[in-house]
């Protein structure tokens, strides 16, 4: 049986779960030059955790649990056979993940129940992305002549099947899913639309200075909110409110891996303790899965359960957290996250350790493992602090919260069966009429843009007279433009269903 330990101060449950240590990597290239290959990113990333652990007892060695995030630049026939192999490990356990912002945490929650159920020690979470090469390559006319690729490549893996009415509506892209929703809260909060892009700018602005001084950052630049929300011919207009400049980035080259042990292995191996950060606590949640089934479009229930879960399980409020990275693939997630927190404008914490996905990079799936990373080195210089990371997944469906610590504690395992049922029974799904004609009331919208930055269609979510809800388009200039300048919302419209398409006609 594993003794009880002391840190000098308080005893400490020998199946605590810490991270000992993290490592990541950017590749800044241009031209004709390639960074490796995602399987050789890896392999560099998880021997410089296992270097940053400072360990003394054979870290690598010790390794049997292994998870490889979902790897979008290259199918490897076998992601964590492959990667075990390379370091020369025999991991009992091996995973590959699925999609989603969330998926980093979520693997090294399910590492700490392992831990804290006595099948695991020492575990590790690893993702890396080439997919600026791969951009590069493409534009060259060439492909990755990387390894080990799947003879027979599986399909994307997506969790859920496309809703026919989000098909016929062109309903796919998170840029304009999230845009939505943005929308949807500045009508909620009753802010004029050119004041709320102004506002989102300076949301966003504080992030680029984190950037500036991240050396993993792909954008390592200040940027002023003007110079993020206004339309140029480098900065167009992608999803209204969203430019360029707003939305996440994620063709960079960039990996990252994480070191999960128990606080008896990790004295085993020689770690030092002011190495070890703690998980303190951690939930995950889900929203309904299509856009138009959030009854209340203006913020996230799953999100706002989640962080209460999390901070609940640690044992503290969230004034008490002192480093936050809120997961910023766009400004609503940032937003949700700080309603749901109760953190106001005059609020002086920076929102991000990173400089967020539109700044620092957003390495499809694998970017809470930067997060965490870089999470565990801000709690390390600022010893006895709490820090709160959290990830969004699909289209505001997803949502993982956790909070870390130096500090040891009592290890509070999250109820998220519970958390679940609350959300599923408080706040049921709407449902979603897929053709309509008739009268409807504007809940939500948004216009897209082509690449020469002009507004090319509309869409609108919308209230039905029945109480379900639906989609329309617009394909006119005037009525996109109209979008944009005036508040739409609570507006009633009239649609005509035209085949699978429901078009705004009045």
């Amino acid at each position: 049986m594993d003794r009880v330990v002391s840190t000098g101060v308080d005893t400490v449950d020998p199946r605590t779960p810490c991270i000992v240590g993290v490592a990541q990597r950017t590749w800044h290239l241009s031209g004709d030059e390639e960074a490796p290959e995602p399987l050789a990113m890896q392999v560099e990333v998880v021997r410089a955790a296992a270097d940053d652990s400072g360990a003394t007892g054979g870290l690598l060695g010790a390794i049997d649990g292994l998870d490889v995030v979902y790897c979008m630049s290259w199918p490897y026939d076998d992601p964590a056979g492959r990667l075990s192999e390379a370091l020369g490990i025999s991991p009992a356990r091996t995973g590959y993940s699925g999609i989603g912002g969330t998926v980093p945490q979520q693997l090294l929650d399910a590492a700490a129940a392992r831990i804290l159920d006595g099948q695991a020690e020492v575990q590790v979470v690893v993702g890396a992305e080439a997919l600026d090469t791969k951009r590069r390559l493409k534009r060259a006319g060439e492909r990755p002549a990387w390894s080990h690729r799947h003879p027979d490549p599986p399909g994307f893996p997506f969790e859920a099947p496309f809703h026919p009415a989000e098909i016929a509506h062109e309903v796919f892209q998170a840029w304009l899913t999230f845009a939505v929703r943005d929308v949807a809260r500045r009508a909620a909060r009753g802010e004029a639309p050119d004041a709320h892009r102004q506002a989102l700018g300076r949301l966003l602005a504080p992030m680029t200075d984190v950037a500036a001084a991240n050396p993993y950052a792909w954008y390592p630049e200040r940027r002023s909110a003007d110079e993020l929300v206004t339309p140029t011919a480098d900065n167009r207009m992608v999803g209204y409110p969203y430019t360029k400049r707003m939305v996440a980035v994620m063709d960079v080259d960039m990996a990252a891996a994480v070191i999960l042990t128990s606080w008896a292995a990790a004295d085993r191996l020689g770690v030092p303790e002011e190495q070890r950060v703690v998980l303190r606590g951690w939930c995950y949640a889900t929203d309904p899965v299509y856009v138009a089934e959030h009854d209340d479009l203006a913020r996230s229930p799953a999100l706002a359960a989640a962080s209460a879960e999390a901070l609940r399980c640690a044992g503290i409020d969230a004034d008490d957290v002192a480093h936050l990275d809120l997961y910023s693939c766009f400004a609503s997630s940032v937003d949700f996250a700080r309603d749901a927190l109760r953190i106001g404008g005059e609020d002086s914490r920076a929102l991000t350790v990173t400089g967020g996905l539109p700044y620092s990079g957003g390495p499809a799936s694998n970017y809470l493992t930067h997060s965490v990373s870089a999470m565990v080195e801000r709690l390390r210089s600022d010893p006895g602090s709490y820090g709160l990371v959290s990830g969004v997944g699909m289209h505001t469906t997803k949502h993982v919260h956790a909070v870390y610590s130096t500090l040891p504690g009592p290890v509070v395992r999250p109820d998220e069966t519970g958390v679940q049922a609350g959300l599923d029974a408080g706040h049921p799904a709407r449902s979603i009429t897929d053709h309509h004609t008739g009268d409807a009331v504007v809940a939500a919208y948004s216009v897209v843009h082509g690449r020469d930055g002009a507004p090319a269609w509309g869409l609108v979510v919308v209230d039905l007279p029945d109480g379900s809800r639906s989609y329309g388009r617009t394909d006119d200039v005037a009525v996109c433009a109209a979008l944009e300048a005036e508040e739409w919302v609570g507006r009633t419209v009239t649609l005509a269903a035209e085949g699978d398409v429901n078009r705004i006609v009045s």
